[in-house]
């Protein structure tokens, strides 16, 4: 755990952990805000139906690719959220924060690609190096 960076600090790491991700994948993203909050709203955690115990780092909401169909048009943005007190208390300095901030991004990107947890996790292992 290690003491939250400032909004506005939080904000500049994830400007650069977008800046490492891969271009195929930022330059893809159509119709997504990238946002960040410090923690999750009530709403949020009760769809998710987390427990008290569980942090949320990141969050993806909204419609993935592969489930957009001939009548998605005129639709509110899609939104990733990353959660700056979340990802401060798991992170151990702030070389590992930046890590687990680009790590979140990602992992919130493949949901909108429309990836599900397995699917990611098998990406994971594949090339740990990509997404760590």
């Amino acid at each position: 755990m290690i003491t939250p960076p400032t909004e506005a600090e939080f904000d500049d790491l994830i400007a650069r952990a977008i800046g490492q991700l891969s271009r195929e994948g930022i330059e893809g993203l159509e119709n997504v805000a990238i946002t960040s909050a410090d923690a999750p709203t009530p709403d949020q955690l009760q769809k998710l139906q987390m427990r008290g115990d569980q942090l949320l780092l990141g969050l993806y909401e909204g419609v993935p690719l592969t489930k957009r169909g001939i009548h998605y048009n005129f639709a509110l943005p899609d939104k990733i959220t990353l959660f700056r007190l979340a990802l401060a208390h798991v992170a151990t300095d702030e070389g590992d924060l930046f890590k687990r901030i680009r790590h979140t991004l990602w992992h919130e990107v493949a949901h909108y690609y429309g990836l599900d947890h397995p699917a990611i996790y098998a990406l994971e292992k594949r090339s740990p190096q990509e997404n760590q």
